[in-house]
């Protein structure tokens, strides 16, 4: 049945015109918006070492990843919302309390070894005191977390976690002693500090502690904040220019780290805010769990350049890690011209009223006619520079590749979006989309989420 462009999707239990057959659990595309209940949160979820803090900061509101409470807003709606904390993130200085990027320890003699077999990159071309994206896959070709992994020494690694239970996965791993490493969950506690600004900021902070003027991105470094031992990155989750400050026993110096940067960061209007969803969307930036879970693998969310195939190349490596033999599989069908999956992230210019807050489900795609919907939105906001709503979203794979070979949307093929009626020009009627290129503005390094062809 074709539903007509009045039809009231909200009223929908579930969505069952999207093809999810690939899926062991399809995602419940129900479009039941805001849940208007009081949710109960018991001792289950913790308090980070820094929550205190974002409470005196002027948090209002949060959500729970990784077990842990998490900052979503310090900006009430009523005073300009989450685009008064856009304007900080890219014209100033802003601070994060993401905390609840759990640091997940690999340390022994078989550290590398251990962790080259875990991910899908070549963890013998990391070098001490650098960092690195990647992924975890599992045996299917699931993408499981997609971290920042700091190689502290040698023989020490740390896995800054996005929101999935992979400290667990890897003693599991690992339970039969047959890498010689401990991997263990450690009291350390990033902060971001992200913005234009960022710089200044971090000079004033550390002084001479580091050349932060040849700080490679991805660089790591010791370094003392208040007297206390902290691990900075170079790096971030916005596509500005910006630092993570990663502090060792959090629980014990919270107050002393925090405050540092808050008295460093008057002079340069520092702002703290949630984590810029709205910048990281503009670069490109996945968020795991939103844009995919396990169940997708790396190339339907254009991750494929992660996946290290036999063969040569920086990247390539030829031992052996998990799910390399399903991703090769998915890889050669793709080569092929078979289609191993049944929908593809893609990047989405659309319609509609600016789009400035959390998006509280995943709004419906159909294909230009307006018919059925084919796929849906995972994380959607308003462009300021653009003038215009931008999204990424699932839509059927047609089988487009990239330069690399790799599979990707074809620009230009347009689509319909049904938003909820607070975004909508016409309540129930969909409005117009089409595919573009992602990032949809350029990251300050270029290489936040480097493309590595192969």
């Amino acid at each position: 049945m074709v539903m007509s462009k009045e039809f009231d999707y909200t009223k929908l239990k579930h969505v069952t015109s999207v093809d999810q057959s690939d899926r062991k659990v399809p995602y419940n595309l129900r479009q039941s918006g805001p849940t208007k209940v009081e949710m109960l949160i018991s001792t289950r979820v913790r308090k980070s070492p820094y929550w205190h803090l974002s409470m005196q900061a002027g948090c209002w509101r949060a959500t729970v990843y990784n077990r842990i409470y998490h900052p979503r807003g310090y900006v009430k709606p009523e005073d300009g919302g989450a685009m008064v904390e856009y304007d900080a993130i890219v014209n100033h200085v802003t601070m994060w309390n993401v905390a609840v990027e759990r640091q997940i320890q690999v340390k022994g003699p078989d550290a590398e070894k251990f962790v080259d077999y875990v991910i899908t990159r070549d963890a013998t071309k990391i070098s001490p005191m650098r960092a690195r994206y990647v992924i975890l896959c599992n045996a299917y070709g699931g993408v499981l977390n997609d971290p920042i992994l700091l190689r502290i020494a040698k023989d020490e690694f740390w896995f800054s976690l996005s929101d999935s239970d992979i400290g667990m996965y890897l003693q599991g791993v690992n339970a039969d002693g047959k890498f010689n490493c401990t991997i263990e969950e450690i009291d350390a506690c990033p902060v971001q500090i992200q913005g234009p600004k960022s710089k200044a900021l971090m000079k004033d902070l550390l002084g001479d502690q580091v050349d932060l003027e040849n700080m490679p991105f991805y660089g790591l470094a010791e370094v003392k904040v208040a007297g206390r031992s902290c691990v900075i990155s170079q790096s971030g989750f916005s596509g500005e220019a910006g630092y993570e400050i990663y502090l060792r026993n959090a629980t014990l110096y919270a107050d002393e780290m925090w405050n540092a940067v808050l008295e460093a960061g008057k002079k340069h209007q520092l702002m703290v805010i949630a984590p810029a969803h709205h910048r990281r969307i503009q670069a490109g930036i996945l968020s795991w769990g939103q844009d995919m879970d396990q169940q997708h693998n790396p190339f339907q969310c254009n991750l494929g350049y992660q996946v290290s195939l036999s063969g040569k190349g920086e990247w390539k490596k030829t031992s052996d890690y998990v799910g390399k033999k399903a991703l090769e599989k998915m890889k050669a069908e793709i080569k092929a011209g078979k289609k191993p999956y049944k929908l593809q992230l893609v990047g989405l210019e659309l319609g509609g009223k600016p789009i400035d807050d959390y998006a509280p489900d995943f709004w419906l795609i159909s294909n230009s006619d307006g018919g059925d919907p084919v796929g849906f939105v995972t994380s959607p906001w308003w462009h300021p520079e653009k003038k215009t709503n931008i999204a990424m979203g699932y839509v059927p794979f047609d089988g487009t590749l990239n330069a690399n070979g790799f599979p990707k949307g074809k620009v230009g093929t347009k689509f319909k979006v049904h938003l909820p009626e607070k975004y909508s020009d016409k309540p129930g009627t969909p409005v117009d989309a089409v595919i573009v290129d992602i990032p949809f503005k350029e990251s300050y390094n270029a290489n936040t989420r480097e493309v590595v062809s192969g």
